[in-house]
């Protein structure tokens, strides 16, 4: 389960038709199914359910953080309930239970400090719990933690866990902690809890993976948080963990400085799990954490900056025409296509360790993009058609010249008929075909500087086409700093770059003026693994939660089967709008 701001659609529910499972008084369902023996197979997938818990650092609630700080010596971890909890006395559990437990816990481990966790509405004063007031002694042993944090790092880093019918007792046995219990909770009384009470003559000695397959897998009933459906506990499982782990790349506050008007509530979504506020440069507090758009806009701002831009699957349709990304990329060092400067899409490049299991679900990625026909823009017409008895087509990707990633990333040709120029020089027999960014083709970004003098050198100037169709005609593709360059390289073609685009300089491309920084070799499947998996933050078109790049161009191929090729009337009125400043 989770809040409804940011983990939608995410409880299981369970059904039972022989009693409930926290009523230790009569027999329930849940008891029925944990008494079960497993096969073999139940018995690893318990074990891999534990596992991908545990990295997963996945909970009952999973909006909060994890605990900012933990006690640098060894703990307890004793947890609270708020009074009148129905779990607390259909658990056979009261109030004086709750004072046994703290007693006992300090008497058990004399050396440990005591962390007593209580509900942070028992600290504000809106409930009440059952620890109002502590002894002298008490004090001198307990720390009192109120805070509303997720409970993943305080039962990892724990030494053991008192409860008396808390569900963290049943984490803890996940986590594989000790646990005291002083109430009959479900997980009690099987043999794997040190209880206060006895067991029911129901429950007996039992695995931990019966208990956890019973619990987690048989027992609930899980709902896809995407479509809505049935889906298995593994399925809910990896989603909430991207949720976490998407969220936990952020600072918990940040302001967001000078971000026009339409995308304030994409960028709260993108950083969903931080308390975001939205700043003009007049209010900008140099000491907090700031979201800003691109390079440019951060110039002259020191303090801690997260740069904000478009990811490499970005949409259906143009950015420039206020088309929602389905990506962003969020860089704390610069940003990708900044090569006079490390950002963290090189840090990974450069420094990454790449497991054979990343590496494979790149490849796989690979091959989806490649049957999807899926770029960064997903638009246009597929009627272009290589001409007869030609031997070997250039594609030459056209770029906003006024764009920071030339300015940035390419040290000496700055501008498209450059570009063109040196590519003809180099290659005066092969077939060039030129086609302008589609902004400028759209009329919604100006076009570069002699860029009509394209047809004097290029062999053929396409306009309306979609990209992976041409890409899927060509032979080779040379340019600038275009994404086109990376999106050949997922379709085996040979690429040169006058500038130094974040793919160059890794042994994959022909570098006309190669990096000084980089020069590792890495397969395509670990750029992949880190440009498209590692290093972007993606969002769900269906509800706007943190999504993986999979779900992304699933979601698109749709997208695409229902909009079509051609761009509706109010789209080419907002066009007109854009020009004219109106938004």
């Amino acid at each position: 389960g989770s809040n409804a701001r940011s983990f939608r659609f995410a409880f299981p529910c369970f059904v039972d038709d022989e009693g409930i499972y926290y009523d230790a008084s009569a027999p329930s369902r849940l008891e029925r199914l944990i008494k079960q023996p497993l096969t073999p197979e139940q018995q690893q997938r318990a074990i891999a359910l534990q596992q991908a818990w545990q990295q997963g650092r996945v909970s009952k609630y999973n909006h909060n953080r994890d605990a900012c700080q933990l006690p640098d010596v060894p703990y307890v971890l004793v947890v609270d309930q708020t009074a009148g909890d129905a779990s607390i006395q259909y658990g056979l559990g009261d109030a004086e239970r709750f004072q046994q437990m703290l007693a006992a816990a300090i008497c058990d481990y004399p050396e440990h400090r005591i962390v007593l966790k209580v509900h942070p509405d028992v600290f504000t004063g809106k409930k009440q719990g059952h620890f109002q007031s502590l002894s002298k002694a008490q004090q001198q042993r307990v720390d009192i933690l109120a805070d509303d944090v997720h409970p993943a790092s305080l039962l990892q880093h724990c030494s053991a866990v008192y409860c008396v019918t808390s569900q963290m007792g049943f984490e803890a046995l996940l986590w594989q902690k000790p646990v005291y219990t002083f109430g009959m909770p479900f997980y009690a009384g099987w043999g794997l809890t040190t209880d206060a009470l006895p067991a029911p003559e129901r429950r007996c000695a039992v695995t931990l993976e019966q208990l956890i397959h019973a619990a987690l897998i048989d027992y609930p009933r899980y709902l896809n948080p995407e479509t809505g459906e049935a889906c298995q506990v593994e399925t809910l499982l990896e989603w909430l963990a991207l949720q976490r782990q998407q969220s936990a790349r952020f600072p918990a506050q940040l302001q967001a400085l000078a971000f026009p008007r339409w995308k304030k509530p994409i960028i709260q979504q993108f950083f969903q799990g931080s308390t975001l506020s939205f700043v003009e440069k007049t209010q900008y507090d140099a000491s907090q954490p700031t979201a800003v758009w691109g390079v440019k806009s951060s110039v002259e701002l020191a303090g801690p900056l997260w740069h904000v831009e478009d990811g490499f699957i970005r949409s259906v349709g143009l950015g420039a025409d206020l088309i929602r990304p389905a990506s962003w990329v969020i860089d704390q060092q610069g940003i990708y296509y900044d090569a006079s400067r490390p950002s963290d899409l090189e840090s990974l490049l450069r420094e990454q360790v790449f497991s054979d299991e990343l590496t494979t679900r790149a490849g796989r990625l690979i091959n989806t993009l490649l049957a999807a026909k899926v770029t960064k823009y997903n638009q246009g017409q597929c009627s272009w058609q290589r001409p007869a008895g030609i031997e070997r087509v250039i594609l030459i990707p056209g770029q906003v010249e006024s764009d920071a990633s030339i300015q940035l990333g390419s040290p000496v040709i700055k501008t498209n008929l450059a570009l063109i120029e040196a590519v003809r020089a180099a290659n005066p027999a092969a077939y060039l075909l030129y086609k302008p960014h589609p902004d400028v083709q759209a009329g919604l970004r100006v076009s570069g500087t002699a860029e009509q003098q394209a047809s004097s050198y290029c062999d053929e100037v396409v306009l309306a086409e979609d990209m992976a169709h041409l890409l899927d005609c060509v032979d080779e593709v040379h340019t600038l700093t275009s994404l086109t360059g990376f999106e050949a390289l997922l379709r085996g073609l040979k690429v040169v770059c006058y500038g130094q685009p974040f793919y160059a300089g890794w042994g994959l491309t022909e570098d006309v003026y190669p990096h000084p920084r980089r020069g590792r070799q890495l397969s395509l499947q670990e750029l992949v693994a880190a440009t498209l998996i590692l290093y972007p933050c993606y969002l769900s078109a269906t509800t706007h939660a943190y999504a993986t790049p999979e779900l992304v161009i699933a979601q698109m191929q749709q997208q695409r089967r229902q909009r079509g090729n051609s761009a509706p009337w109010w789209r080419l009125l907002l066009r007109k709008l854009i020009a004219l400043n109106k938004f």
